[in-house]
């Protein structure tokens, strides 16, 4: 199971090991429910801790992703670790769609800097 923080208007879920794909499942679905309940602006998912993304755990983020989009909050992925870089580009392994950070600060910095261009354009 993966913890989820609320920090603020943003919601944080940190990985921090190795999860099934069921767990992936489970954490897709806990943060739409959780997004409503708490009203997040944003969602940071940490991976620092994980060691490999599989072809399901990228889908599976990407899913989740768009789902925390159509529930009408921003997303970045923290945390990825070069090794599991240099193995997803070689897999042929893709995160597109999805915004990425350095770490936690870069994530906040990035979700806080939407919210400013959120702002100034409406």
């Amino acid at each position: 199971m993966v913890p989820i923080l609320k920090h603020g208007k943003f919601l944080i879920a940190s990985i921090v090991s190795a999860l099934t794909d069921q767990d992936l499942i489970q954490l897709r679905d806990e943060l739409a429910n959780k997004i409503g309940q708490v009203r997040a602006h944003g969602v940071i998912i940490d991976v620092t801790a994980v060691d490999v993304l599989d072809s399901f755990a990228t889908r599976t983020l990407r899913d989740i992703a768009r789902t925390v989009k159509l529930r009408g909050a921003k997303i970045v992925l923290v945390g990825i670790q070069p090794d599991v870089a240099f193995a997803m580009v070689q897999l042929g392994l893709s995160l597109d769609e999805v915004d990425t950070a350095l770490d936690l600060e870069e994530g906040f910095s990035h979700l806080r800097r939407g919210e400013e261009r959120s702002r100034h354009a409406g």
